[in-house]
This record gives C-alpha cells, sequence and structure tokens, in this order.
C-alpha cells in the first residue's frame, strides 16, 4: 500500500494500482469514455487528465500508476479547461442526433458533455460520415458517433476471447469495424453495447422501442442456464423490453450471456393463456374446474406405480416441492429431473455442485475439462476461466469432444486411458498435475450420461486424490449443469425413489403404455414426441413446444420473470426471481396451480400459502436458509470402481441458441441460429 493526497485527502492506495482507482478509493469523481475496469488500460480519450505535482503537464489518471507521496488535484483550473477541450474535440464530428439515439438517456458522452463540455463549440467544419457496419442480428450500428474510445475492441479480444473487431486508419479516418465484414460471432457480443460509451453500438431487437424513463426496472435473476446470472428486467405494461446486466462479482461480474440478454421476445411468442383438453385429436380451451377434474378423473384409481413425472430445466424449486408431495400422495417413486441418464448420490451434496464456485476460478491453477463445452453450457463460467486464462500461468487440459473455448485448451482426446493413465501416474503430464497447488476439475453432462458414469467418476475420484483436487479448504470438483432446475431439485430430492424410474425410463414405459399417468412440469427438451396417445399426459408449462403438442391436459404456467421463485444455481446459491410483468391470460405461477391440484386431489400438505412452502423447503436444505449464499458440502468422494463400459467421451453438444423453450419461442434467437448455421455475413 502508498499513501497518496487527492484533493487534500490522504488516501492509501494498493501499489500497482492507478491513479484513477485512488481518486475512486477517495469519493472523487474522475470523467473517463476509454477506461473501463474489467478492460486493459488504453489511454485513448485523455478525459481523465489530473494534475499531479512535479509534473509539468496534466496526465491522464487511467494509464498512472500510484506511487508513495503522490499529491494529486483533480479540479484544478487547468484541470477543468483541458476537460473542456478534450470534450469540444470529442464532439467536433459527433451528429447532433440525441433525440433519435436509443442511448439518450443512459448515455456516457450526453452526460459528461453536460457536466464537462463548454456548451458551445468552435468547429464550422462540415462533420464527418462513417458507414454503418453490419455486425448481425443483435448490434446495431452508428458509427459516425463513435469517439475511438476502443472499449468495444478490448472487450473483443480480451473478455469474449473472439479477435473479430478493430480499428483502421488514421486520425480523422479511424473506424472501428469487423476484420472481414462479418457478423461478430461471440456469444457474449451484447456486452459491447453496454460498455459503449456513446450510441455508436446499440442493441438491433430494441432499437426505436422505448425510452429508459417509460421502463419500470426489477432486479431478478436469469433461468437461461445454471449459472444464475444477476440481471435486470425492463418492461413496459405487460411486455418486456430488454434485459441488462446486474453486477455481482461473485456470478457474472457486470456481463451476461447473448442468450439471457436476448432471448426476452421469445416470452411473448407461442405462450399458454389458458387451460386446455384434448378432445379427440385436438386441444380444446376449457377451465380451470374442468382441467382439474379431468385428472382427479383419470387418476382416481391408479397406483403409484403406474404414475410418472418429469421436470423441465427452468422449473423454479417451490414448484418442485409441491409436485414431490403429489407424486407422494400417490405413492410413486417414478420421478425425474436431469436429462439423458444422468444421475447423482443426492445423499452426497458435493458430488453435484461446483463446489469451487465461480468466483475462486481465480484462485486456481490448473484446470481439467471432462466431457463439457463450457462455452455453451455456462457461457460465464467459462468467461471467468478465461479470466483467469489471461492472468498467466495457467493451462487447461480438456478430455471429450474437441472444441474453440475462446482460451487456448490443450487437448488430450476423447479416450478413457487418459484419466486412467493420469490416475496410475504414467501420463507425460503427471508432474505438470503433480505441481499443481489449487487445481480444479469440470466434469459434465457428456461424462454423466453414460451407463458407466459412475464408474467414470470413480476414476475422476483417482486423479482428485493422487493430485489433491481436494484438499483441506480447497475443492476443486465441480459438475457443471445445464439446467436452472436441477441443483433444487437434487436439494429437494426430486430423484427416482427405490425402484424408481429415471427421465429416460419414464418415456420408455410410456411410449409402451405401461405407465397411464404422465406429469410433465416445464419438461420441454426432452424427446416425448412418440407419447402421443399413449398414456394420459399433463403438460403444465408456458409455452405451446413439445410437450404441450401431445398433452391431453395443458396448464397456462408463468415464465421466469412472472413469478417469485427461488432456483438454487450450480454453485448451491439459492437466489429468487421477481415478478416484472404478468403471466398472459389465466396463467398463473406453478406453484399455485400444483396446490390448487394437491387441492382437488385431496393431498395433505403442511404448507397453506409461499411463506409457509418456503419454510418446509429450507427444512429439507439448508440452501434455502440462506439465499444469496454458496453453502459449502462436505466432500465424501464421488463414483465407484466399477468397470468402464465405453471408452469414449464427448461432451453433450448442446444447441445454443435454441436450447430451451424461450428461445425456441424467439424470433431474434432463430436469426442467430441462421447465421450459424449459413455461416455467412448476418
Amino acid at each position: 500500500m502508498v499513501d497518496i493526497i487527492v484533493d487534500g485527502k490522504k488516501v492509501k492506495a494498493k501499489q500497482g494500482s492507478s491513479v484513477i482507482q485512488a481518486c475512486e478509493q477517495a469519493g472523487v469523481e474522475v470523467p473517463r469514455f476509454c477506461y473501463h475496469d474489467k478492460l486493459k488500460v488504453a489511454g485513448n480519450c485523455r478525459m481523465c487528465l489530473v494534475e499531479v505535482e512535479g509534473c509539468n503537464k496534466p496526465i491522464a489518471s487511467c494509464a498512472t500508476p500510484v506511487a508513495e507521496g503522490m499529491v494529486v488535484k483533480t479540479n484544478t483550473k487547468e484541470i477543468k479547461e483541458s476537460r473542456e477541450g478534450v470534450m469540444e474535440f470529442l464532439l467536433m464530428n459527433h451528429p447532433l442526433d440525441c433525440p433519435v439515439c436509443d442511448q439518450a438517456g443512459e448515455c456516457d458522452l450526453q452526460d459528461q458533455a453536460m457536466k464537462y463540455g463548454r456548451g458551445s463549440s468552435r468547429f464550422d467544419e462540415d462533420k464527418r460520415a462513417v458507414q454503418e457496419k453490419n455486425m448481425g442480428p443483435l448490434i446495431k450500428t452508428h458509427m459516425t458517433r463513435c469517439i475511438h474510445c476502443t472499449r468495444c475492441v478490448r472487450f473483443a479480444t480480451d473478455v469474449a476471447g473472439v479477435e473479430e473487431l478493430g480499428a483502421f486508419g488514421r486520425g480523422e479516418d479511424m473506424e472501428v469495424a469487423t476484420y472481414v465484414g462479418k457478423a461478430v460471432t461471440s456469444e457474449l457480443s451484447g456486452n459491447m453495447i453496454d460498455i459503449c460509451p456513446v450510441g455508436a453500438l446499440t442493441s438491433k431487437p430494441y432499437a426505436f422501442k422505448a425510452r429508459n424513463w417509460e421502463l419500470d426496472k426489477t432486479e431478478t435473476i436469469d433461468v437461461s442456464d445454471a449459472v444464475g446470472s444477476n440481471i435486470r428486467v425492463d418492461s413496459r405494461g405487460m411486455e418486456v423490453m430488454r434485459i441488462l446486466p446486474r453486477l455481482n462479482e461473485s456470478i457474472n461480474e457486470e456481463w451476461i450471456s447473448d442468450k439471457t440478454r436476448f432471448m426476452y421476445d421469445g416470452l411473448k411468442n407461442q405462450r399458454i393463456d389458458r387451460p386446455y383438453i384434448r378432445k379427440g385429436t385436438k386441444l380444446k380451451p376449457a377451465t380451470w374446474a374442468e382441467a382439474f377434474s379431468t385428472i382427479v378423473e383419470k387418476t382416481k384409481r391408479l397406483k403409484g406405480e403406474n404414475v410418472g413425472a418429469i421436470i423441465g430445466d427452468m422449473v423454479d424449486s417451490e414448484s418442485i416441492m409441491v409436485l414431490k408431495d403429489i407424486m407422494k400422495h400417490f405413492g410413486s417413486p417414478n420421478m425425474d429431473s436431469l436429462p439423458e441418464k444422468v444421475k447423482f448420490d443426492v445423499s452426497n451434496r458435493a458430488s453435484y455442485l461446483f463446489n469451487t464456485t465461480i468466483e475462486d476460478i481465480e484462485k486456481s491453477d490448473l484446470c481439467l475439462l471432462i466431457g463439457v463445452d463450457p462455452r455453451h453450457e455456462a457461457t460465464m463460467v467459462n468467461a471467468r476461466i478465461r479470466k483467469r486464462f489471461n492472468e498467466g500461468g495457467y493451462r487447461v487440459f480438456s478430455v471429450g469432444g474437441e472444441r474453440d473455448l475462446s482460451y487456448k485448451s490443450e487437448y488430450l482426446g476423447d479416450d478413457i486411458s487418459v484419466l486412467k493413465d493420469l490416475a496410475s501416474g504414467t501420463n507425460p503430464l503427471s508432474s505438470v498435475f503433480s505441481k499443481a497447488k489449487k487445481p480444479m476439475m469440470i466434469v459434465g453432462y457428456g461424462a454423466l450420461s453414460r451407463e458407466d458414469s459412475d464408474a467414470v467418476l470413480g476414476i475422476c475420484n483417482q486423479v482428485i486424490e493422487k493430485y489433491k483436487f481436494v484438499d483441506g479448504k480447497w475443492n476443486g470438483f465441480n459438475i457443471l449443469h445445464t439446467n436452472a432446475s436441477a441443483v433444487g431439485a437434487l436439494d429437494l430430492r426430486f430423484v427416482p425413489g427405490r425402484d424408481g424410474l429415471n427421465a429416460d425410463e419414464i418415456i420408455e414405459k410410456t411410449a409402451k403404455k405401461k405407465l397411464k399417468f404422465l406429469y410433465l412440469l416445464g419438461a420441454d427438451n426432452m424427446d416425448v414426441e412418440g407419447l402421443k396417445g399413449k398414456s394420459f399426459i399433463v403438460y403444465q408449462g408456458h409455452h405451446g413446444d413439445r410437450a404441450a403438442n401431445i398433452a391431453d391436459v395443458v396448464l397456462p404456467g408463468a415464465a421466469f420473470t412472472e413469478k417469485s421463485a427461488t432456483y438454487v444455481n450450480l454453485e448451491g446459491r439459492a437466489q429468487r426471481t421477481k415478478i416484472s410483468v404478468a403471466p398472459p391470460g389465466q396463467a398463473q405461477e406453478d406453484w399455485k396451480i400444483l396446490m390448487q391440484l394437491a387441492s382437488e386431489l385431496n393431498v395433505e400438505l403442511k404448507y397453506n400459502n409461499l411463506t409457509e412452502l418456503r419454510e418446509v423447503m429450507a427444512s429439507k436444505a439448508d440452501s434455502f436458509n440462506n439465499i444469496d449464499q454458496v453453502v459449502p458440502a462436505e466432500w465424501k468422494g464421488v463414483g465407484k470402481k466399477k468397470k468402464v463400459l465405453n471408452n469414449k467421451i464427448s461432451d453433450i453438444g448442446i444447441n445454443y441458441y435454441m436450447s430451451n423453450v424461450i428461445c425456441r419461442a424467439s424470433k431474434t434467437m432463430i436469426a442467430c441460429m441462421d447465421k450459424v448455421e449459413q455461416g455467412v455475413d448476418a
């Protein structure tokens, strides 16, 4: 630490930090355009000029490290005139189009021109114009507004790891564009809209739709994957207008994935807004009473062995709890929440968590990926791994599918023998693993969806023990879930009971008419096409997707923006959504529907309202007692010593832009998918 003085106030600043960071620490505002605390320093804009005693001219505070005894002044007459001069140059060619600019009202240039500008311009020359660039279906460009801060270029290169943007030309002729005139392909590209300090990059789907001051803002969480990114939903009336990131250094920092940001238009398409009952070959509108009485009638004399339930990828924990109690009433052990034969030992919580936590990825010194594609399965986890990789001294090894992860990874092959050799110490890289102090292992559904997943995890456990992936307080074993509902369901034990069927077996038995009643709660991602007419199927969800098409009764649920609900992310951190807009038509929050159904079925519940329901959940799992906190799990090892049935490992090959029911109803996500499939200019 060093002692410096900022505007007469003594401040202790970290050695190596910049003057602008010390000023922030002292509570002194220093204007900036090119500086961003998550990006490398460029020193382009010169808006952050300050005076330092001993220097004969103002210095750029973002590019100057602090030194012991430094005396900084940020509010002198000379600094004021310097900032006015910089602002005058920045506005020299800037178009006067604030009334039609989507950034107006939340534009850094607009705000700082008001606070630090002269109020008039001395330039009478013609303003330059720059041709717009086509960056794809997500980013709308107005490059005449660009002030050459290069934030977008540095973000694409440093954070996203996609070197597709650059600056061409010099001086007034400089332009920012993609290198070969193609669309930006990064799954983090939307963040460039947020960090652009002017209106040069704006959201194409949101363009000319609304103004910042018209919108109601709700702080909530994302459920498009298992990360639980913190977001802000901006709505107007009954419609979600846009989704923005919310700062949470422990999870997503200040970034979100493009899927999280742009899938929102799917929330208004293909919605189920009232109950339906199948009559003949078609679904007909019905009342709630008719829908419930039909279900009660069909389940009157059924035994538990003839009943099954599957939950989908975006189901909240409250609904899972109520559905589990309904299944208990039937005496059925046939319930599951995980796809592709994935199973876990729910008595060993550490066996299904991302134990290292997302934030502590930055503390690790080696990473081993097994049957996983973090870039598309959990984008914000991948961004954190890349951040650690950029710090240096970090090696990433991959076993399974070979993918471009946006950072250098050393592909070891797709054969289980790689792990066996590591476990025995005969692999050439064994010495590298032995030197690691805080190694981490990330296992994906590609390894867990095998029949012999216990055997694969058993070999992983040998690797963990040999190289101390788990040592004292450090737990480097991690499962990368793809579903927002997965960990909450496991915490609540929504898994096959004794002699119960898993999801694949439930579907198989239903197709053979051996299961008489199937309840699908938001289960849209499984192959259910062959189940139509095979048994009585109830679908509860918010979109008319795959499962709704084969159901006999359809119950309209609420999407994540339309309910107050709990989700547990892959770290084991329980978080809650908040209601941004009301559900459409007669749709209701899922737990309410299930409690009404339980009442019709004469199920005895230990709760009568949401508060009591959450109290029961908290008694079942400690994670629900500690909202917004990670509850660590005791390490008990994973897997079993069994024979491996198949030597090949691969990841699940997720379709990023079509991974959930909201995405599949989103025109924006469909446009992105078309861009990927065509492989040409968007």
